[in-house]
């Protein structure tokens, strides 16, 4: 899916929402079972249940790893079920270079079949250009999350005292196949969120955060909107919406929370901001 075509997808659905798909066992719905075939019939559910609402899936790869050998399979199979009109981002956070780097890029694009991966830039360009070198496909970068211990590198000074993740946003812009970048930025501070926008203002941003770790919607666009790109926000929500309810409506709960999100969307997109 390349960026004309998401744009077009999240306006024709009036959404930007990205599913997080982070099952855990513990919490899945007790009548559909354990094991690798229970979270693949969890994952596809939720997906039947909301397709139509969001524009991208985001399954964090650690949580199919925990699942042993058969949560590759179950990892390939989740992302083959999310439609063709929606982005699948394998968040797998790799780093590393030269010829490993290639070899995460190929396992993401050509083995599981995502459309995009997550990517952490702190070893540099050619940890990150073997997956840009995808042309199809999109690279992620962490930039500037919200977790407490992103002070002890990306918000701390470097060149010229600026912050790390400011010259994440820099540098990154020069490495061949930049305009298949995105970014990530959390959700729960929206003055960094701003300070981000302003500087990559034609670049997507993937915003965890929203909702169960306490960010909202509407902090989020008024800090990171970009009109040109129908807002360039995919907003990330996982638990509020995968654990609305441990019953055996799940899915409808889901696709009760994950429309009451959609609507909300709508009206932003609606509006003449």
């Amino acid at each position: 899916m390349n960026e004309r075509q998401l744009i077009a997808t999240i306006r024709d659905k009036a959404s930007f929402l990205c599913v997080g798909l982070d099952p855990d066992p513990d919490r899945m719905p007790p009548h559909l079972g354990t094991g690798p075939d229970a979270v693949l019939a969890f994952n596809k559910a939720i997906i039947d249940a909301t397709a139509d609402l969001a524009v991208a899936y985001k399954p964090n790869v650690a949580f199919y790893e925990a699942l042993g050998p058969d949560g590759w399979d179950v990892l390939s199979d989740t992302l083959a079920a999310i439609p063709s009109d929606c982005l699948r981002i394998a968040d797998a956070k790799r780093g590393d270079i030269g010829n490993t780097a290639t070899r995460y890029a190929r396992a993401a694009f050509e083995q599981w079949g995502a459309d995009a991966v997550t990517v952490a830039p702190y070893m540099g360009r050619d940890s990150v250009e073997p997956f840009l070198a995808f042309e199809d496909k999109w690279t992620i970068l962490l930039a500037a999350t919200s977790n407490p211990g992103a002070a002890d590198f990306e918000f701390h000074g470097a060149e010229g005292g600026q912050p790390l993740w400011r010259r994440v946003f820099e540098v990154s812009r020069t490495y061949e196949g930049a305009e298949r970048l995105m970014y990530v930025v959390g959700a729960t501070r929206p003055d960094w969120l701003a300070e981000c926008r302003a500087a990559a203002p034609d670049r997507f941003l993937l915003v965890p955060g929203v909702g169960a770790q306490g960010g909202t919607l509407a902090s989020v666009c008024d800090a990171g909107w970009a009109e040109d790109l129908a807002g360039g926000l995919l907003v990330n929500v996982g638990r509020s919406l995968l654990y609305a309810s441990a019953e055996t409506d799940f899915a409808a709960a889901a696709r009760r929370e994950a429309l009451a999100i959609q609507q909300a969307m709508a009206v932003v997109l609606a509006s003449d901001r």
